[in-house]
């Protein structure tokens, strides 16, 4: 029996992963968000030593950690779970490889939700919601476009992703999302253990 799905994911990308002070925000993030929130080792553009690195160290948390992409850094680390996005491997393959892994989809329409829903995925990660600088050239869902989303998934958890601030997790939640993914709106919070309190209430 697998534990529940966290509601709270704190997202990695290239500039967080190669802060100074990843540990120490790391620790506050996860003093915050309890069992409730989930770490997700990303970014696109780091070295396959950079990615293990970064999961290793986000493994020795008491938060999950979920690893995005990379299974082969999944495989190497105590992980909670993994992410799959365009050109990952298959979700069939990511579970023949560890059947008591969470496995998630990253996607953007209802095709695709579909579509993921169909290949036997544990939830999806939906998303832009709202517009973000980490994708500038996509248009954002928005709450009717996440509601959509939501009804698309059926019973799959919907985790909502993209311009997600603490004061717009209620109507997050209010618009069906099971929970919420966020990287500026922790990592980069002057109180980031406040931070991912509020958020897990919020979405609780």
């Amino acid at each position: 029996m697998r534990s529940p799905l966290p509601r709270l994911h704190a997202i990695t990308d290239e500039r967080t992963a190669r802060r100074p002070d990843l540990d120490t925000v790391a620790r506050a993030l996860a003093d915050g968000g309890g069992s409730n929130l989930a770490f997700h080792a990303r970014g696109r553009e780091l070295t396959g030593l950079e990615h293990y690195d970064l999961a290793l160290r986000l493994s020795v948390l008491p938060s999950p950690l979920f690893v995005n992409d990379r299974l082969d850094v999944a495989l190497s680390v105590p992980s909670f779970g993994v992410q799959l996005g365009h050109g990952s491997l298959s979700v069939s393959a990511a579970r023949a490889l560890n059947p008591l892994w969470w496995i998630g989809k990253s996607v953007h329409s209802l095709a695709e939700t579909e579509s993921a829903r169909a290949e036997g995925a544990d939830y999806l990660v939906v998303g832009p919601v709202f517009a973000t600088a980490s994708h500038p050239g996509r248009a954002p869902l928005m709450l009717s476009g996440l509601k959509q989303m939501v009804a698309a998934a059926g019973e799959l958890p919907v985790i909502a992703i993209g311009g997600i601030s603490g004061d717009r997790v209620p109507e997050v939640r209010d618009a069906g999302a099971y929970g919420v993914a966020a990287i500026r709106a922790l990592w980069d919070d002057a109180e980031p253990r406040a931070a991912a309190g509020r958020m897990r209430a919020w979405m609780s």
